[in-house]
């Protein structure tokens, strides 16, 4: 497989990831961390340093926006609960 091919195919499975988490809002970041040791707050940490090593300019807000697919105040007021 070349790499163009390959890149294609692993950015279609991110996709397919963050549609999935984006589908079961229900489960909580601390139990993505506790299950999985990463959450969709490391995803976004990962997705700006990825953004920065190739000369795009974001920041942690707008990197959050793009894994959450709405602005990450808003999805913390709409699902996350307290943690028990």
């Amino acid at each position: 497989m070349d790499e163009q091919k390959q890149n294609a195919i692993e950015a279609a499975a991110f996709r397919r990831l963050l549609e999935h988490l984006r589908e079961h809002s229900d489960i909580q970041n601390i139990e993505l961390m506790n299950l999985a040791s990463f959450c969709r707050n490391c995803l976004s940490k990962w997705y700006l340093s990825a953004a920065e090593d190739r000369g795009v300019e974001m920041n942690y807000d707008k990197a959050r926006e793009v894994i959450y697919g709405i602005p990450y105040s808003e999805w913390k007021d709409r699902y996350q609960s307290e943690v028990k």
